[in-house]
């Protein structure tokens, strides 16, 4: 979920238009959590194949990013979580506890005949498992995407991508990325436009939006590092927030008294025994430099056989998208120097 910090930033709210050309860093759980959500029948069911196993996800890939490719000329790097860090399984211990909550929820509201209910309580439900990322690595290969395996945090290695100028910008819903320090974020990279809201039971209108870091922290009158103090306050992955401490009340803090240290004894109290090292995790996460990005070619026999024959999907609309990537990596520059 990573930290809230919506109320202290201000987006650039842009057309699709303007990410023509781009290369983006892909936080991959991220985008896969919203098709597996999201792509679902009318009872809140996932796509499966005839195994069984579920196909929202490769439906959700397979659609978005070809249309993006096709459309727009963007280019993605998908990078993968790797074992989650230790001082983060509270956190996933908590949103596993959710999701089972709500899978209980959906089940009983399924059982009363309630569909409305039921889709949304099945939205925050999804979990991803080891088919689900071995099939999205599968799918994205196919279609000729690079693909890192971060060595925890895909978003603290998406950040070193774009500060290393291998990307252009982090594309994540979340705001993570901006205190492992990546120059520049990108969220809501949908065709759709429209964003589901299950505890409002209502979907908003969407438009891409481009968050700069440094321009961030200008308009904040704080640095980095005071940034990630900040979070600390308010909660991360890592670590509970202080009680009462929002995130404005948290940047007024900071401003006032320069840094975690400088806090008021009371205060100080509560933060974590290891904030320090939770502070050293996003200014200096773990990532790794044994890569390649390589943006291969288009298996069309492969991507055929995956999607048709082992996953079920029609053969129609298979040989849309790959109309799509056919007509997007022909078109393609040899150098990538554009997409910067």
């Amino acid at each position: 979920m990573g930290t809230y910090l919506t109320p202290l930033i201000s987006p650039k709210h842009v057309e699709l238009d303007k990410l023509q050309g781009r290369i983006l860093a892909i936080d991959a759980f991220n985008s896969i959590y919203q098709f597996l959500a999201l792509v679902r029948d009318k009872y809140g069911r996932p796509l499966t194949n005839s195994r069984g196993q579920v196909t929202s996800h490769l439906v959700g890939l397979v659609s978005r990013y070809s249309r993006l490719v096709y459309e727009y000329n963007m280019l993605f790097i998908f990078v993968f979580d790797g074992p989650p860090h230790p001082l983060k399984r509270k956190e996933l211990e908590r949103r596993k506890t959710l999701r089972e909550k709500a899978r209980q929820e959906y089940l009983e509201l399924l059982r009363k005949g309630d569909l409305e209910k039921a889709f949304s309580k099945a939205v925050v439900s999804a979990s991803i498992d080891e088919w689900i990322v071995e099939s999205s690595k599968k799918l994205l290969r196919l279609m000729g995407f690079p693909i890192i395996q971060a060595p925890h945090d895909a978003e603290a290695q998406a950040a070193f991508l774009v500060k290393s100028e291998q990307a252009w910008a982090v594309g994540s819903m979340d705001w993570d990325s901006l205190l492992y320090g990546s120059p520049r974020l990108v969220r809501y990279v949908t065709l759709t436009g429209f964003e589901w809201l299950p505890s409002k039971m209502m979907a908003r209108k969407l438009m891409p939006e481009i968050v700069e870091l440094e321009e961030t922290l200008n308009m904040l009158g704080i640095t980095h590092q005071q940034l990630v103090d900040l979070a600390i306050l308010v909660g991360t992955d890592y670590n509970d927030g202080i009680p009462g401490v929002g995130p404005k009340r948290a940047l007024y803090l900071i401003k006032k008294y320069g840094s975690l240290e400088g806090l008021p004894l009371n205060l100080k109290k509560m933060l974590p025994n290891n904030y320090k090292e939770i502070r050293e995790l996003f200014l200096n996460p773990p990532i790794t430099t044994s890569y390649d990005i390589i943006f291969g070619e288009l298996d069309e026999e492969g991507l055929r056989k995956f999607l048709v024959d082992e996953n079920d999907f029609s053969h129609e609309k298979v040989e849309t998208y790959l109309k799509r990537l056919r007509e997007a990596f022909q078109r393609r520059t040899r150098t990538l120097d554009y997409f910067l």
